[in-house]
């Protein structure tokens, strides 16, 4: 998992946020990987669509009393891909590709939030291999619920964005796979609990 106990405020990259008030609690919040996806889309051959997912993430959400402490990390399994086929799914690991030997994950880390209500934009460095881009997504807020069950606290959010294979060096496929991948993430997130033997 990558670290998330850097401040936004340390990185060179980061940038203005919002003041608006958060609409979550703080606190060090935990996925929900049960209720969690991490999609993409690209163009095959420019005329159709392949759409897959990553079934292998980590990630944790940090929310201080404003925006500028709001802290965002993701770690992807590569070699967690699923396309629906096999084997296009292990050509897609291999070397010829993604090669996930050499690039078992790749890596988000937020440097800056900004918006109010339901729409959010999260800047942030999106790590591939050794290549490190900046990635903006765009964020819906889904609202929080309280679950019955077991009485916890859940907060959901929809991260729309896109990048570009060749900015990672990842240009392989040329002419048969579109350079543009639209990436889709649905994540939830659990609420902290107060602290275990502490009075309010």
């Amino acid at each position: 998992m990558a670290d998330n106990n850097s401040s936004l405020t340390d990185s060179p990259t980061a940038t203005a946020t919002s003041t608006a008030a958060l609409p979550i609690a703080p606190g060090d919040w935990a996925l929900d990987p049960l209720h969690s996806a991490v999609n993409f889309t690209i163009r095959h051959l420019g005329i159709a669509k392949v759409r897959g997912r990553f079934s292998e993430v980590d990630a944790a959400l940090y929310v201080g009393e404003t925006p500028a402490d709001v802290r965002v990390t993701a770690t992807i399994s590569l070699a967690s891909i699923d396309t629906g086929n096999a084997d296009r799914d292990a050509h897609t690991r291999s070397a010829d590709l993604l090669d996930v030997e050499r690039r078992p994950t790749m890596v988000f880390r937020s440097t800056g939030v900004s918006g109010s209500d339901e729409d959010w934009s999260l800047v942030g460095e999106l790590t591939i291999g050794d290549v490190t881009r900046p990635v903006t997504l765009d964020v819906e807020f889904g609202g929080v619920v309280d679950v019955p069950m077991d009485g916890s606290r859940h907060a959901g959010f929809e991260a729309t964005g896109e990048i570009r294979r060749s900015d990672f060096g990842l240009d392989f496929g040329g002419g048969m796979l579109g350079d543009v991948v639209k990436i889709q993430l649905d994540m939830e997130f659990v609420e902290p609990r107060e602290p275990q033997g502490q009075a309010g």
